[in-house]
């Protein structure tokens, strides 16, 4: 599949690899930020974004778009980057094509099932994407209509800011999703699951590249008891606390996610 992507910088070559509802426009002033130290490329994954659209959206897929993005752009390793869904894609990737890996880097979200966080929390990602797809977009002539649909269900006005960067309004006017709502509302179970330990060989280590994982100070998605199976699939990974920070770290802290990566990626990169 051939990915749509934004690229900055130079140097070293960096791949940030969004979540679930982003997008490459998500991670735009991250990306020129991190391209004062290296060559960044943000592709958008699959069904989201201006990506092609697929029945298919499991982490198996959206791995080897990776591995055909990365041959496609000439590269030989990289330093990766993947927060939440495309941090399992990136992990994916990691665990078959070690040898494409320079440095990964895994922002909120651990190799294991988050089935059971996402049912139990007030608002849901099937709320979010039921919210998306419930919008009337014959009742709509600006963003603020939308915004005043999704309102509805979604108190959150940071959060619908975030989900309004999917909008596209074509040449006529009219308004619409550019993510692929009904193949991620029937894949939310493999989204949320997709990559657990039963996804790795634990006979050996994956790789001997350096490895962090970074969480938000208020984010349950990574635990301690989670570095214990995070340190057998890679035994050289760090983990770092991003204070004041929930799962969109990078969105909430932006300065302190730019340091930590930037630190660990150009440490990483001197010492190998």
């Amino acid at each position: 599949m051939h990915l749509f992507f934004r690229k900055y910088g130079s140097g070293k070559p960096l791949v940030i690899l969004h979540g679930l509802y982003g997008s490459s426009d998500n991670w735009m002033s991250i990306g020129r930020k991190l391209a004062e130290n290296f060559e960044v490329y943000i592709p958008d994954q699959r069904n989201h974004g201006r990506s092609p659209h697929s029945d298919r959206h499991d982490y198996g897929s959206m791995r080897e778009d990776l591995m055909e993005f990365i041959d496609g752009q000439g590269l030989q390793r990289v330093i990766l980057l993947g927060h939440s869904m495309g941090g399992k894609t990136a992990m994916c990737f990691a665990a078959n094509y070690p040898e494409r890996i320079g440095t990964l880097i895994v922002a909120d979200i651990a190799p294991k099932s988050y089935k059971g966080i996402w049912r139990r929390e007030a608002l849901n990602h099937y709320d979010i994407l039921m919210a998306m797809k419930e919008v009337d977009f014959s009742r709509v002539s600006s963003r603020r209509d939308v915004d005043g649909q999704l309102a509805a269900s979604i108190k959150s006005q940071r959060i619908r800011a975030f989900l309004m960067k999917n909008l596209d309004k074509e040449r006529d006017g009219r308004y619409s999703w550019s993510i692929n709502l009904d193949v991620l509302i029937r894949e939310l179970d493999n989204i949320m699951d997709g990559i657990n330990e039963s996804c790795f060989d634990l006979s050996s280590p994956t790789g001997d590249f350096p490895v962090l994982f970074i969480r938000g100070g208020n984010s349950p998605y990574i635990e301690e008891e989670d570095m214990k199976f995070i340190n057998k699939l890679f035994p050289s990974a760090r983990l770092e606390t991003i204070p004041d920070a929930g799962h969109w770290l990078h969105a909430e802290q932006p300065e302190a996610f730019i340091e930590t990566v930037s630190s660990f990626a150009s440490g990483a990169a001197a010492d190998r």
